[in-house]
Order: structure tokens, then C-alpha cells, then sequence
């Protein structure tokens, strides 16, 4: 089975980061606000922000698992085509195992967004027929939902999968009229 390009890791630790940051920042303001509720004496405030400082090391602690975290999402996110059809497996703690047949796929999208541009990645959504027509991007009934999502993928790795998957999924459909 072939794994996801080696700059996935980054994207997902930087992914990570900016979203705990935010959580971070959100947690100290509204302990900074509620310290100031409780005491309007500057010298009380000071002496009871101290303990802000360990921010300070749980900072570092907490880039440290998201990397670790990271790398074993990495790990464990494998895919390959073989003669059924596509088939993925990802999870770190809960194992999914998705098998697509080739006959099933109707569509191949490849996805840039901005951040996965900077990283020179490509994300593969392999659509499905009934599948997408049940299961919309957001949960609702139609839209444009994919059975099968690979993320994470070089630019010609996607390309290159979307073309291959094409191909062997008209080759089913022909192979099967």
C-alpha cells in the first residue's frame, strides 16, 4: 500500500497549531477578563496572572503532540488500487477501511485549497454513484459529497491517481455493458 506525500505532516501540524492557537488566545482572554472582574486592584490582577506563564510551557508541549500526532495520522493513512478498486485505510486510534469498486465511481475532482497550495498538495474526492447523491458536502441531501477522499496527495500523484482511476472505472463499466 502507498502512503501520502511526506509534506502532509506539515500541513497537518501547521493545521493543528493555528487551531490550538486560537484556542490558546480564547482561553487567556477570558481568564485575563475574568481576573479583572474579580479585582480592580492592579497589584491583585498582576500577582494573579503569574500563572499565565505556564502557558509557557504547555505551549511547547502541546506542538510536540500535535507533531507526533501528525506523523501517525501520516502513518497510518494508506491507499493502493488493486483489481476490485480503490482501496484506503486511515485512523490512528478507530481503523476505517473503505474499498470503492471501479464500476461504482462516476467522477474524480481534485481540490487545492490556499494552504494545501503553499504545501504543494492536492486533495482526490472520488465520487460515487448513490453515495453522493445521499451525503452532501455538509451533511445534507445532494451536493457534491465523495465516497472516497485522499488527501494529501503531490500535485502529479493526484493526477496521476485521477487519471488511472478513470480509466480502470470505464474499463469496468465497458468490460460489464
Amino acid at each position: 500500500m502507498k502512503q501520502l506525500d511526506q509534506k502532509w505532516v506539515w500541513y497537518l501540524f501547521v493545521r493543528y497549531a493555528l487551531s490550538n492557537l486560537f484556542l490558546v488566545v480564547f482561553i487567556c482572554a477570558f481568564i485575563v477578563s475574568i481576573q479583572i472582574e474579580r479585582s480592580r486592584d492592579i497589584q491583585a490582577i498582576e500577582l494573579n496572572l503569574n500563572w499565565l506563564n505556564l502557558f509557557w510551557l504547555i505551549i511547547p508541549v502541546l506542538l510536540v503532540f500535535q507533531y507526533i500526532w501528525a506523523r501517525l495520522e501520516y502513518r497510518f493513512y494508506l491507499y493502493e488500487l488493486n483489481d476490485i478498486g480503490f482501496k484506503k485505510e486511515s485512523g490512528v486510534i478507530y481503523k476505517k477501511y473503505i474499498t470503492i469498486p471501479y464500476e461504482r465511481i462516476q467522477n474524480v475532482d481534485i481540490y487545492r485549497g490556499l494552504v494545501a497550495r503553499i504545501f504543494g498538495l492536492s486533495d482526490l474526492q472520488i465520487q460515487t454513484a448513490g453515495f453522493s447523491a445521499v451525503i452532501g458536502k455538509y451533511g445534507a441531501t445532494g451536493g457534491t459529497g465523495a465516497e472516497g477522499r485522499l488527501p494529501g496527495l503531490s500535485k502529479e500523484a493526484a493526477e496521476q491517481l485521477r487519471d488511472e482511476l478513470i480509466q480502470r472505472s470505464r474499463q469496468q463499466k465497458t468490460q460489464g455493458i
